[in-house]
């Protein structure tokens, strides 16, 4: 299954899809369950006879593989939050309620990414779509990182300062909220900071470099209107 952001510690990552899964492998190992087991209740509830719609299951259980040390292709599934919660009904436990608690918190943290990244990319389609080409494995501050500098820069706050400023709904664009001279400056560093994304490692040689970019074009855009 292609990752758009790779499992982090707990096995949890995005899909190509924009959906929040845990590798199945990872459940066994926190819950101290054999793989097999999982496989088994998995295989349980998307029985027909289960109770569980064929839809429950088709979208929350999608099967995917890993290469065991034997180098032998083994199957598994990526599994989203409420697949989880019926998966684990019946982990009982001090222990399983620990790593519900923590599985539950882990998934709304990346889906709250998931929303801004949705939200990134209405704003910066080029910049973004370019991250994920230049970042084998891109993690969420590739592009948060880059998205609030770019807003720095223009509007003199990040894209969350601006929602609270102006009581803009969160997680929602502030790309219909902006002037067209600034829209118009955003593209134009976009483009900038995808060539710099290659050339220049450094988050702040890219951010004084833009910003000397900004203020050279509005110094020549002045010196026309003269």
């Amino acid at each position: 299954m292609k990752e758009l952001i790779p499992k982090d510690e707990y096995g949890i990552f995005v899909d190509a899809h924009d959906v929040a899964r845990v590798d199945s492998l990872y459940v066994a190992n926190y819950f101290e369950k054999e793989h097999k087991t999982v496989l088994r209740n998995i295989d349980a509830i998307l029985n027909p006879d289960s109770g569980f719609s064929h839809e429950f299951g088709q979208h929350n259980f999608v099967p995917t593989s890993y290469i065991d040390k034997w180098n032998r292709k083994q199957r598994c599934y990526g599994v989203t939050r409420d697949g989880l919660s019926a998966l684990a009904m019946g982990f009982t436990g001090k222990k399983a309620a620990h790593f519900k608690e923590l599985y539950i918190r882990r998934f709304n943290e990346m889906e709250k990414f998931i929303k801004s990244l949705a939200s990134a990319r209405k704003d910066f389609p080029l910049l973004t779509e370019n991250i994920k080409l230049l970042y084998e494995n891109p993690k969420p501050y590739h592009f948060s990182n880059e998205c609030d500098m770019l807003n720095r820069i223009v509007l003199g706050m990040s894209a969350k300062q601006f929602r609270l400023q102006h009581g803009i709904e969160k997680g929602k664009s502030i790309r219909p909220y902006l002037t067209k001279e600034q829209i118009a400056m955003l593209e134009i560093l976009q483009k900038v900071d995808v060539g710099l994304l290659v050339s220049c490692p450094s988050y702040e040689e890219r951010k004084r470099y833009l910003e000397w970019y900004m203020a050279k074009i509005k110094e020549d855009k002045n010196h026309v209107l003269r």
